[in-house]
């Protein structure tokens, strides 16, 4: 197939690729770019292309592969890593236990519970929730980081023994 042929095709499809791409990305401005980038795609690779084959869905699986690639690429760069040193932010809940009603537990019922702890959970666990990073409870406490953290994870074992009736 000649160049002005295949262009010829490539722009006859330019409404049913843009619907395609609506479909795939449900925002008009996404589609038209995904529409541009198939198309660019489309005549870089026309030499790729067999004849007699079914064009129209080679151009279709093309845009399908773009949007794909694309997503993966954004869900990628979404990810959060933790560079914080002893993978601080790894430590913190990402759940806040208020999704429901029978979910949520007053704040006067949990410090009870962590006064209730003895002096050596109560103090580094408190410390913990109130901002403090691991290493810097060890040195305030004059403990090996080990016994802080195994300390804070006790703590938090307990708690989640004494609400355990709430989940």
């Amino acid at each position: 197939m000649n160049s002005d042929a295949f262009q010829t095709k490539l722009m006859s499809l330019q409404a049913n690729m843009l619907n395609f791409a609506f479909m795939l990305t449900s925002n008009r401005d996404d589609a038209y770019d995904l529409l541009q980038d198939t198309t660019l795609k489309v005549l870089d690779n026309r030499d790729k292309y067999v004849e007699n084959t079914n064009f129209k869905g080679w151009v279709f699986t093309i845009m399908r592969n773009i949007f794909i690639n694309n997503y993966r690429r954004i869900v990628r760069s979404a990810t959060v890593i933790d560079q914080t040193e002893d993978c601080y932010h790894l430590n913190l809940s990402q759940d806040s236990g208020i999704e429901s009603p029978e979910g949520s537990f007053s704040a006067a019922e949990i410090t009870d519970a962590i006064n209730e702890f003895p002096e050596k959970y109560r103090v580094p666990f408190s410390m913990h929730v109130a901002g403090y990073k691991y290493n810097e409870i060890a040195d305030e406490m004059n403990l090996p980081l080990g016994t802080i953290k195994s300390r804070i994870f006790f703590a938090r074992q307990e708690l989640q023994k004494r609400f355990a009736d709430y989940r």
